[in-house]
């Protein structure tokens, strides 16, 4: 079972919607099977998210403890030194939590009404594994509103003040109370590495450079001068800071502006650089900033491309969790020669010949286009229009064109597809387990084709609801065959450059 539960997923009674938000509780499905432990908040739309599967777990700083143990044996066998991100959410079992560790220093971050509640529990645990020196909250992440949680930054243990992190031989300050985010990057350690093996002798600029990160391992690996940019004065005096510490404040500038507006600036006065570096904070804050976030990215990707010197290097990054990777990669909107080099990144699925094409009477069927036929209630018409298709980030709705999608095609190396279901067949609502099988079979029908997932959702007053499904990267008619197969109603075509159509096949 996922590890996640969705709102419109739960009996929500009014006993459920009067528990405390991040309270535990036990998920049974509609067969009697038991799920396990879960921390539930009835006002978001993921409702519960699970902690154990033992359904009898007893959730407490001893049980934390333990968990918090296993991800630290695995850093243990990951890096030489105790700077990492500890905790990563669901991929160590405390969905919801951010831990970044500073060697004897903390910053901890819940992004949920249960880990909230498990706050004080997790000091104690960590307090008893670690004897950390100081512990943070950085619980200002927009997505805790989301949970009806305030936004606040405030030591949880010991007194403030900045941490240290060490990186290819530099100790950098960070600031955990007043610095972005957690306080460091730690998903950039590689390129930063990458960038470094390139900057002997070499002139650089950093741009977006919050702490210096890039640009002081640039100067550390032997370049011969760094300008390092970005609108934050403490940042750029905890840079400078490093750079004099590490005996480098000779050959480092800082440059205290809008990032942007100096890149015109330096082009206009024909300054180049052999490495430019080009790491922002995100462009978008949501799906609705999409168009204005792509525009945003090709104006940073041309003044940054500008300004590399012949034979130069250009590194530039994204951090938008709300576009979709096809809007970095379908080339138009970014130029020529710059990639995106962190953030999400599709996976091209195998290629091959696929399932057999549809009979002659399927394809006629098919030719009809989105006429609704008198077995399929009027109701369900209406569930297929107002729904959201998503796959990897982007969004199609029928009747509707998406250039988000159209991107997203040309990553999959394809110009159709469509999106297909294996959940709740001819629309008879099924136990979660049972639609979790039967995407699983789906996946494995469709091997031999690129696909994408995501969720079907629907925002109808009063019977909102979510599908698992796929975006197919194939001839529609194909992917009607495997919807057949599952008992699916109906299926949504998509076509580059063209609206999203509902197919109906019964």
């Amino acid at each position: 079972m996922p590890p996640w539960a969705f709102s419109n997923e739960i009996a929500m009674t009014p006993t459920a919607k009067a528990l405390p938000p991040g309270g535990l509780v036990r998920l049974e499905g509609d067969d009697g099977i038991r799920h396990g432990t879960w921390y539930f908040n009835p006002h978001s739309l993921i409702a519960a998210r699970r902690l154990a599967r033992d359904p009898a777990a007893s959730v407490d700083a001893a049980w934390l403890q333990t968990r918090l143990a296993a991800a630290l044996a695995l850093r243990g066998r990951l890096y030489g030194a105790p700077f990492y991100r500890l905790v990563h959410a669901e991929a160590d079992g405390l969905p919801g939590l951010i831990i970044d560790r500073y060697g004897d220093a903390l910053a901890l971050q819940a992004n949920t009404a249960g880990m909230e509640r498990l706050t004080p529990a997790l000091v104690e645990a960590l307090t008893g594994l670690l004897a950390p020196r100081l512990i943070v909250a950085r619980n200002d992440a927009a997505v805790r509103l989301l949970e009806g949680l305030p936004e606040e930054v405030r030591p949880l243990l010991g007194e403030a003040g900045t941490a240290r992190v060490e990186e290819g031989g530099l100790g950098f300050a960070v600031d955990l109370l007043g610095g972005q985010k957690t306080g460091w990057f730690y998903d950039q350690r590689e390129n930063r590495d990458r960038v470094a093996k390139l900057a002997a002798g070499a002139t650089v600029l950093d741009a977006f450079c919050h702490t210096g990160g890039f640009g002081l391992r640039a100067a550390a690996a032997g370049a011969a001068h760094v300008t390092l940019l970005d609108r934050s004065a403490q940042a750029l005096d905890l840079a400078m800071r490093t750079a004099e510490e590490n005996g480098l404040g000779t050959r480092v500038e800082t440059r205290r502006a809008e990032a942007l507006e100096e890149l015109e600036r330096l082009a206009a006065s024909g300054a180049r650089f052999d490495i430019v570096v080009a790491d922002p904070p995100a462009f978008a804050k949501s799906r609705k900033d999409q168009p204005a976030a792509l525009r945003g990215y090709g104006k940073l990707a041309r003044l940054a491309a500008s300004l590399v010197a012949p034979g130069g290097f250009l590194f530039i990054a994204s951090c938008s969790h709300h576009v979709a990777p096809g809007g970095f990669r379908g080339g138009g909107d970014l130029g020529h020669g710059p990639r995106p080099s962190r953030g999400p990144h599709p996976v091209p699925g195998r290629r091959g010949p696929g399932p057999p094409a549809a009979s002659a009477a399927a394809r006629e069927r098919l030719s009809q286009g989105d006429a609704v036929p008198a077995c399929m209630k009027r109701a369900l018409a209406r569930a297929y229009a107002r729904t959201e298709y998503e796959a990897a980030g982007a969004i199609a709705r029928i009747g509707r064109r998406s250039p988000a999608l159209d991107r997203l095609l040309r990553c999959l190396g394809a110009r159709q597809g469509g999106f297909v279901t294996a959940w709740n067949p001819c629309s008879r609502r099924m136990p979660r387990g049972w639609n979790d099988r039967m995407l699983a079979r789906l996946r494995q029908a469709a091997r031999r084709l690129p696909v994408a997932e995501g969720w079907g959702r629907s925002q109808g007053r009063g019977n909102g609801w979510a599908e698992r499904h796929l975006l197919v990267a194939a001839d529609p008619r194909r992917v009607a065959v495997l919807a057949r197969r599952f008992r699916q109603n109906a299926i949504v075509a998509v076509r580059l450059g063209g609206p999203a159509r509902l197919r109906l096949l019964r």
